[in-house]
């Protein structure tokens, strides 16, 4: 998109908003279609961002949907993906709410051994399942993305397979997937590599195997001189592996991905209104009329955004601090080189699409932002800016 079209996004609809952008998310799903086989299969982790009319469009360009909530699974079905094409995969959920996700038809993810032995002794052989397995590989950007290593708490452990083994025998369990996520951010591809020659091992122990999903963790570039996963060469080592695992085998299982972030990340910007510039003894601060309560990112993983001034491109570059007006502290860029930024100007956070508004909230009792999607140039509010109205609507006055 360009500067003009977000800025005269702004002046239409407001800030804060989110702004996504529909050409990027086709241009990444496409650039992952192309790179893998046609037997590779790509299920949106729909935990990035879940806005119906997101949902809607991915769903139209034909990707699949992975889903963490129960609430998840029925938006999915709203959207319009079939139940076949949705894969369930809750954590530390009870066997009531898989049971649900079961009645819609959909895959389902167990990663825990209490709910593969509840479920088992259940229904057996009557609902084919996948089981998470946790690859106890270290990978990801930061340790709160990280979710293969061995204090996680996704997954069954891979030295717990005796327990999964006796279970399977004893309840008659039809599994057909397994699964693994090692992270968010990855920079090293291999890691997808390391991950599979894990996943062929056990696939000796699974008879009626037909799946394996490998989860996502898709690297993509927040600021100059970043890197994004190659995808294009990480799938031509997947093939190679694919096809060496066939001939020694004899099984041909199909490949699952999981990106989110990867498709939705770049698609997404913020855009803020500078409400006061503020000089201390050792600092200029931009105070935006927005905080960790719209985006948490940055004070919850240390993530970068790129921030740009969309009022004044052409000046000078000056050092900031961009700071919110949340009550707590709300930091979303120290010693930023920012173009010369004047009360009233309009900032826009890049790379904002994944897990901005999706994570934001009413903290302060301050409104949520609204939402806009820009489809073949021109765009549409697909979410409502919060009203006053919304704080209160779910509260029931006693007093």
């Amino acid at each position: 998109m360009k500067n003009q079209q977000l800025l005269d996004i702004a002046n239409e609809f407001g800030t804060p908003v989110y702004v996504y952008d529909a050409n990027s998310i086709q241009v990444q799903y496409e650039k992952l279609k192309t790179s893998f086989s046609d037997s590779t299969r790509f299920f949106y982790a729909c935990k990035a961002l879940t806005n119906i009319n997101i949902l809607k469009y991915i769903q139209q360009l034909g990707a699949n949907l992975d889903c963490v909530s129960i609430n998840e699974v029925k938006l999915g079905l709203k959207a319009g993906f079939t139940p076949e094409r949705i894969l369930f995969t809750p954590n530390c959920v009870d066997l009531a709410e898989i049971e649900e996700a079961m009645s819609f038809g959909v895959h389902i993810n167990i990663d825990n051994i209490s709910i593969l032995e509840q479920f088992g002794n259940k229904y057996g052989n009557s609902y084919p399942i996948f089981i998470r397995i946790n690859p106890h590989i270290y990978a990801g950007g930061n340790h709160k993305i990280s979710t293969g290593h061995i204090d996680s708490k996704f997954g069954i452990s891979i030295h717990q397979m005796r327990h999964i083994e006796r279970i399977m025998k004893s309840t008659n369990l039809l599994v057909e997937g397994l699964h693994m996520h090692t992270g968010s951010e990855i920079k090293d591809a291999d890691v997808f590599l390391q991950g599979l020659e894990i996943m062929f091992e056990l696939s000796e122990q699974f008879p009626d195997l037909k799946y394996i999903d490998m989860g996502s963790g898709f690297k993509v570039p927040y600021q100059d001189g970043d890197m994004e996963t190659d995808v294009k060469s990480l799938g031509k080592k997947v093939e190679k592996v694919f096809e060496g695992f066939k001939q020694e085998s004899g099984k041909a299982l199909e490949l699952w991905f999981e990106p989110g972030k990867y498709l939705v990340s770049k698609s997404g910007h913020f855009l803020v209104k500078a409400n006061v510039i503020k000089q201390t003894t050792a600092t200029v601060f931009v105070g935006v009329n927005s905080g960790f309560n719209h985006l948490i990112r940055p004070m919850f993983y240390d993530s970068y955004h790129i921030i740009e001034n969309l009022s004044n491109p052409q000046g000078a570059e000056r050092i900031y601090t961009v700071v919110g007006n949340i009550c707590e502290t709300d930091t979303f860029a120290w010693d930023r080189k920012i173009t010369e930024v004047r009360e009233g100007d309009v900032l826009v956070f890049r790379n904002a699409g994944a897990y901005g508004f999706e994570m934001s909230s009413n903290f302060n009792s301050r409104l949520k932002p609204a939402e806009v999607l820009f489809l073949d140039g021109k765009p549409y509010l697909i979410r409502k800016r919060d009203e006053f109205e919304d704080l209160l609507k779910n509260q029931i006055e006693v007093l």
